[in-house]
């Protein structure tokens, strides 16, 4: 990594001023430091990947600083340099995150190597992270978006579970995307190449949704004219989803958890068996645990399906999320419906902002979508938003909403980032899409403190 950021701390200049030739020969951008306050004074300014710090310093040691930097960003990498007799000290910051360390007097050329190793290091644990947050993207109709900690918990999860076998239920509010999720789930999966079936149980009658699961034999029952193959059948090396599963009835559900113990079944009216193998993708708009109890969902088949399950919160408890959301459903639909609207006003931000979303995400959707059809000026107006959004179902205290321009809901959207990450910097922008030192001019830009109040 040419030219990354290396800062070094040590107090005796000759030392310093040593490690700073030998890094910025080998094109790293260097700045010096000879004591814990100057070096937080530094990393407050300035973008740093790599830090080289003395284990003793005279205004505190090199531990001390090094759990510093590392909670205002974890992805910092550190080198300790130390002297033999506190080498047990050195050991104890390796734990606490260091990457190495080295003794005194060391080889310049060892140096160079190991900054090399932690650079790498630090870019491979960047292309992880910034894979996670690529797990949003595609969908059949849309995009799986947010960066609320809540959502990167749901990409976790979905980033360590998709390549494997294990069956999945996916818990969620209706409009939350569980459909958009079970698409991500079969799609980064080893069978993506293989069918991805859907069915919804709850659009279905008890008899269509057994004829549709099994398949039927010519002459089964009154209307079946024809052989039939059935879904589970047409899933073999593939994924099914089974969507809103609560609502199946139970008789059928009996004989879903026989076709997944022993993975064969026979159509409605037919004698032969058929195997399928398949993963099976599970949804519910209902607390499982409570479709158990009142008897909507078998508890044994509940067992079953749930080897992971993924629960995506509700909107109106990731309400970060919405000006992500927000600027990616107006982008589409403005390039979609080839509008020249330019923006949304900052009062209608501000509902978008304040509004409950009973609807979730789709809910959003839509609304974004019809502003950006009927909204006739520059801007998007409270009038262009649906009547159910405009003026009722405030649930964010007023306080947190900011009454200004577009300007105050930034400085609000920092300060909640700052306060969800406890002011860890690189973690608040993360959630914001910013880089950090972007994040330091934007404080500096609204008079936000670089520490919490």
């Amino acid at each position: 990594m040419k030219h990354a950021g290396v800062l070094v701390v040590d107090d005796e200049p000759t030392m310093a001023d040593g490690l700073r030739l030998v890094l910025a020969a080998e094109g790293y951008n260097v700045r010096v430091a000879g004591t814990m306050t100057a070096a937080l004074a530094e990393e407050t300014e300035h973008d740093f990947d790599l830090a080289v710090i003395d284990m003793v310093l005279p205004d505190g040691d090199g531990l001390r600083l090094l759990k510093e930097l590392k909670a205002r960003d974890p992805s910092t990498e550190i080198i300790v340099v130390t002297a033999h007799g506190s080498i047990p000290k050195a050991i104890e910051a390796t734990k606490a995150g260091a990457f190495y360390f080295v003794g005194k007097p060391f080889d310049p050329d060892e140096l160079l190597v190991l900054a090399a190793k932690a650079l790498e290091r630090r870019k491979l644990v960047a292309e992880t992270s910034d894979l996670r947050r690529r797990l949003m993207e595609q969908t059949a109709d849309g995009e799986i978006l947010g960066s609320a900690p809540s959502m990167q918990r749901v990409f976790e999860i979905l980033e360590s579970v998709s390549d494997s076998d294990a069956n999945v239920l996916i818990v969620g509010e209706s409009g939350t995307g569980k459909e958009l999720l079970a698409n991500a789930v079969h799609e980064r999966s080893a069978l993506r190449d293989g069918p991805w079936v859907k069915i919804n149980c709850a659009a279905l009658p008890k008899e269509l949704i057994e004829s549709e699961l099994f398949g039927h034999m010519k002459g089964a029952f009154t209307g079946a004219t024809t052989d039939k193959v059935g879904l589970l059948e047409e899933a073999d090396h593939g994924s099914l989803l089974l969507d809103e599963i609560a609502e199946m009835p139970v008789d059928l559900q009996a004989k879903l958890l026989r076709v997944l113990e022993e993975r064969t079944f026979r159509r409605i009216g037919g004698s032969k068996s058929i195997t399928s193998d398949f993963r099976l993708i599970t949804s519910t708009n209902r607390s499982p645990a409570q479709a158990v109890k009142e008897g909507r969902l078998r508890q044994d088949l509940y067992f079953r399906i749930n080897t992971v399950t993924i629960t995506i919160p509700p909107l109106r408890e990731r309400a970060e999320d919405i000006p992500v959301l927000v600027r990616a459903f107006f982008d589409r639909y403005r390039s979609k419906h080839a509008r020249t609207v330019e923006g949304i006003a900052p009062d209608v931000y501000r509902q978008l902002l304040a509004y409950a979303w009973p609807g979730n995400v789709r809910e959003l959707q839509h609304a974004i979508e019809r502003a950006v059809l009927v909204a006739r000026g520059r801007e998007i107006m409270m009038s262009d938003l649906p009547e159910t959004v405009q003026g009722v179902g405030q649930t964010v205290d007023a306080r947190d909403v900011p009454a200004g321009s577009l300007e105050d809901i930034e400085r609000v959207s920092i300060l909640r980032a700052l306060e969800s990450t406890r002011w860890n910097k690189q973690a608040a922008a993360t959630l914001l899409g910013l880089r950090r030192p972007t994040l330091y001019s934007k404080m500096r830009k609204h008079n936000i403190p670089q520490r919490r109040p």
